[in-house]
């Protein structure tokens, strides 16, 4: 091989290893346990190929030992998974907002529903945590504080300031800890406008308003991109449910 096509290999190399998506990267024996662990029910089981959850954990950087925030853990999907990956040395704390004095009768009971996993011998290290959303935390310093596809709903909790929220999460947080947001993602540049019609947020706005609480952004993953979502559709639609165009974002909390 002459030097002038080794070089031309040498950069095609380079090129390949630069576009190779982070889906392609090594996920940590605790998440791929985790993840095939047979006590997870059948019906999450069915959504792992739209939720990626391997590669989503292993972007978030959660690890045995972490001391890890759920924010609405909705019907325990991750909360098994993060459970699973934090192991004994590890805690996990259900954050679940108490109901509102004027709910409708016919509201989930969202706590009941992760309780009954905390319950279970497989998640022992699970404690549910429920409060007034504007007090809602967990009673130790955290290494991983983690939502997913629910950030957009602070933004319809009357009566909560997003902004005060995100800071009482930020002193919530051990230094260097990460704030990881995973969202269905809204029209670029509609700001709030979507967050209750269709249950979407613009990207660039929960990245103003976490930063603006002290946080950095420590990275972003296009892992669960949908270029095919026109972003005009409520989330729960049957043309686009569990296929919805979804941002990952990671913020670091800095080290004093």
């Amino acid at each position: 091989m002459n030097r002038k096509s080794f070089v031309l290999v040498a950069v095609a190399c380079a090129a390949l290893a630069f576009a190779i998506p982070a889906v392609y990267a090594k996920v940590p024996d605790a998440i791929a346990a985790a993840v095939a662990d047979p006590a997870r029910p059948e019906s999450d089981r069915t959504r792992d190929q739209n939720r990626k959850p391997a590669e989503t954990l292993a972007f978030a950087g959660v690890a045995p030992g972490d001391v890890v925030a759920e924010l609405l853990p909705g019907a325990g999907y991750y909360t098994r998974l993060l459970s699973k990956i934090v192991g004994p040395t590890g805690h996990v704390y259900a954050l679940v907002p108490a109901p509102l004095p004027n709910a409708p009768a016919d509201m989930p009971d969202f706590a009941a529903r992760v309780k009954a996993i905390a319950a279970e011998p497989n998640y022992s290290n699970v404690t549910v945590v429920v409060e007034a959303f504007g007090e809602l935390k967990a009673p130790v310093p955290l290494d991983l504080v983690w939502t997913s596809q629910n950030y957009h709903d602070l933004h319809n909790l009357p009566g909560l300031d997003v902004g005060v929220f995100n800071q009482l999460i930020y002193d919530s947080m051990k230094p260097g800890g990460t704030y990881f947001i995973l969202d269905h993602a809204a029209e670029v540049g509609s700001g709030l406008r979507d967050t209750a019609s269709l249950h979407r947020i613009d990207e660039q706005t929960v990245k103003k308003e976490v930063i603006g609480a002290g946080f950095v952004l420590a990275g972003a993953s296009d892992v669960l991109r949908n270029p095919a979502d026109s972003h005009t559709v409520k989330v729960f639609d049957p043309v686009i449910r569990g296929r919805t165009d979804q941002f990952i974002l990671k913020f670091r909390k800095p080290k004093k």
